[in-house]
């Protein structure tokens, strides 16, 4: 009988689906959920909103509506890896358990996503009667990953889906440029904006994962990971997982060679050559560092702008500095000579130091 139950609960034309692990469990054989090959990213995902890393008063305020059966219409959107499908999925999990498979039709970039999609597969999802078998609320949940990637006139033709069947069905849309999608949907569902994760929360998740998996991570290896990741907890994970593949201990080295990043004691030297030796030295050593550490100048010149906010100079000619490694970096994204560019920055530090030994007399 266990067998049968698990055939039922597994079905192989919806791989999205996270009851896998039940069904194995109940048929008594077959491989764990998660095997060393699972990504560190879909292994440790929150399976529940208590979970999620960071933004409680979001989480919290979710967790209140559905709690009370009041759940609106949401729009979450903010920067990438920042919780947004895991806090959605947590909800889908809370409200219909085991059935979550039967009541959430979960659409993602990678879908087709015209006006056909929205008139046939949505509308007919969100217009039949749904029997939710001991789930907490009736109401069905129509998940839409990425939607700032559907086109204008699959949104146009959304709103009225969206009005006709409030009784029945939620909609929930996920994107990261929120200025994508029409005011028309914007004005139907509950905005949040999910920010980019706090230093410590993004820490406090690394350590679980470390302790977990029993990773040798070194303090200034974890400061590495978390400055890296910019409040993207996805490329954190996948920063940890990767240097832990490529590096028996995972030190603050070892994160940046992996990443291709250049060390902060490289950009130290490299500000130093800018501020204080002559254009062709300069030149020389910058591209010898280059060459043998193999960085990318587009990096370079977004480290040492950084760096140049946290030196003392003053407010006018940092303002032009900056302005000129700005149109530096602007001209790489083009694909623009990499020598070239590099006598730009060069030129532009020299233009600096001049300007500060007037201000100096």
């Amino acid at each position: 009988m266990a067998e049968v139950v698990s055939l039922m609960e597994v079905d192989d034309d919806n791989p999205s689906q996270d009851n896998k692990g039940k069904a194995v469990v109940a048929s008594g054989g077959g491989p764990p959920p998660h095997t060393k090959a699972t990504p560190w990213v879909e292994k440790f995902r929150p399976q529940s909103l208590a979970d999620v890393a960071a933004h409680r008063d979001i989480i919290d305020t979710i967790d209140r509506l559905t709690s009370e059966n009041k759940m609106p219409h949401l729009l979450l959107y903010g920067p990438p890896g920042t919780g947004k499908t895991s806090t959605i999925l947590a909800v889908a999990r809370k409200l219909f358990g085991v059935q979550m498979h039967n009541m959430v039709l979960e659409l993602n970039a990678s879908d087709e996503r015209g006006i056909d999609v929205v008139r046939q597969q949505i509308q007919d999802f969100a217009s039949t009667q749904s029997f939710s078998f001991g789930a907490k609320a009736s109401v069905k949940l129509v998940l839409l990953d990425e939607a700032d990637a559907m086109t204008k006139d699959a949104q146009f033709a959304l709103r009225r889906v969206i009005e006709r069947y409030t009784k029945s069905t939620r909609f929930a849309l996920i994107c990261n440029n929120v200025n994508k999608i029409i005011p028309a949907l914007q004005s139907r569902c509950t905005r949040f904006r999910f920010a980019p994760l706090d230093p410590v929360h993004v820490t406090e998740r690394l350590k679980h994962v470390i302790t977990a998996e029993g990773l040798d991570v070194t303090e200034d290896g974890l400061a590495a990971l978390v400055r890296l990741s910019n409040g993207d907890m996805r490329k954190a994970l996948n920063i940890l997982q990767s240097t832990d593949m490529a590096s028996q201990q995972i030190t603050e080295e070892a994160v940046y060679l992996c990443t291709g990043n250049p060390l902060p004691k490289d950009i130290e030297q490299i500000s130093y050559w800018l501020l204080n030796e002559p254009f062709s030295y300069s030149f020389q050593k910058i591209s010898d560092i280059k060459a043998t550490k193999g960085l990318a100048l587009v990096d370079i010149v977004r480290e040492v702008t950084m760096f140049v906010f946290r030196i003392k100079m003053p407010s006018d000619v940092r303002i032009q500095l900056i302005n000129d490694l700005a149109d530096v970096e602007y001209r790489l994204t083009f694909g623009c000579n990499d020598r070239l560019q590099l006598g730009s920055v060069i030129a532009a530090f020299t233009r600096a130091r001049s300007a500060l030994v007037a201000a100096a007399k």
